[in-house]
């Protein structure tokens, strides 16, 4: 015969302030934890908005990144009429001849400044960034100094507003615009004129890199392969989203950081579940006798403090969830890339990341609840009944 589980749940309510300290020690273990998944949910989600399976990124073949990207503007005009590459509205390649730069700007959190990414692009590379629009004011004019600002750049930095003006190069440029691209990397980016922008920063005849859109899936694997295998060319090619997805390594730091902080918290939070579960044995050494005199086995007076344990860690598991959804999800934080600029994203506190969590929480439970469970089996009916 089991022991009714509203018989646990009796004993966790009657010891209220046990109950509520070792479950808030397990909430903070869990909320560590799903803050870190949280993190990367957002950081993965904010990269896998931003590429496109048929955009094609081209580099310096051995660059990292566009930043350390550099290579001559003639050089453009043999890529942009490879095969594969599809046609704008006006019938000419969509092909984007682009510059990118860093410059520092502060807001009310980083006084000292945050390193944000500037792109000059050309009309191509408006029209090939299908995801990406503009939700206020309007798109930059050629040949003026006018810049459109990402969605979170806005959100975040007072000079990003429309109508400001932001410094860089030689000059300051007009806000005009904001974009959105559906929380893509290039929320974070700050976008200009490609001739304007690389006459500004000195780099007339040099570029950083150049971005196409294929016709199809198939047509980017072997515009990749033509433009990889090109011995004239010394460049390389990949695709966009495949670029961006190199950029996770940013975060895998912070993620092992999170994670070990997690299992020593996790530790520590077993010990306190044990100890509590122990200390309930202890004052309830009459109850147990009691039990066993009415008939209930070993097994379940064993199963009982199990469960009960188990019961106390899953509500600090279910505190855990509530508390990270409470202060983090929809948070905007950001993490540095490899252009040396931050790369803004939310977090991301999904369903499968709390139920992770609960199941974490009572797995602590199990380790935390099961000698104490055997121990309160264990107990002889005589000597239970006279214990005080």
């Amino acid at each position: 015969m089991a022991i009714p589980i509203t018989y646990n749940l009796r004993n966790l309510v009657v010891r209220k302030t046990t109950t509520i300290m070792t479950a808030l020690g397990i909430a903070l273990t869990v909320a560590v934890l799903l803050a870190v998944m949280a993190l990367m949910n957002g950081l993965k989600a904010t990269l896998a908005a931003s590429g496109d399976p048929l955009r094609v990124m081209v580099l310096r073949k051995g660059s990292t990144s566009e930043l350390v990207s550099v290579f001559a503007r003639a050089q453009f005009g043999d890529i942009k009429f490879k095969p594969g590459i599809a046609a704008g509205r006006d019938g000419q390649p969509l092909a984007s001849l682009e510059v990118l730069s860093v410059i520092n700007l502060a807001n009310v959190d980083n006084p000292n400044g945050v390193n944000l990414t500037v792109r000059g692009v050309s009309p191509a590379g408006i029209e090939l960034r299908r995801g990406t629009r503009i939700v206020s004011g309007r798109w930059f004019e050629q040949g003026h100094k006018e810049v459109v600002v990402g969605s979170s750049v806005a959100k975040r930095f007072p000079q990003g507003r429309i109508g400001a003006r932001i410094p860089f190069g030689r000059s300051e440029w007009e806000v005009v615009g904001i974009m959105d691209s559906g929380r893509g990397a290039q929320d974070s980016e700050v976008w200009g004129d490609v001739n304007q922008v690389s006459a500004d920063l000195n780099r007339v005849e040099s570029v950083s890199s150049v971005l196409l859109l294929a016709t199809d899936a198939v047509a980017a694997k072997a515009l990749v392969n033509d433009i990889n295998n090109d011995q004239r060319l010394g460049m390389e090619a990949m695709g966009e989203k495949e670029y961006y997805d190199r950029d996770t390594a940013g975060a895998v730091p912070i993620q092992y950081t999170g994670f070990f902080v997690a299992i020593i918290m996790a530790v520590g939070s077993s010990f306190a579940a044990m100890n509590t579960m122990y200390a309930a044995v202890a004052r309830r050494s009459r109850e147990i006798g009691t039990l066993r005199v009415l008939g209930f086995s070993r097994f379940s007076i064993l199963l009982s403090f199990f469960i009960e344990s188990v019961l106390l860690a899953g509500l600090g598991g279910v505190l855990g969830c509530l508390l990270v959804w409470q202060l983090l999800n929809g948070r905007t934080t950001g993490v540095g890339n490899r252009n040396f600029s931050e790369l803004a994203f939310d977090f991301r506190v999904s369903p499968r990341i709390m139920i992770y969590g609960i199941i974490f929480a009572m797995v602590l439970g199990v380790f935390g609840g099961v000698f104490p469970a055997r121990n309160a089996s264990r107990k002889q009916i005589l000597n239970a009944l006279r214990e005080i």
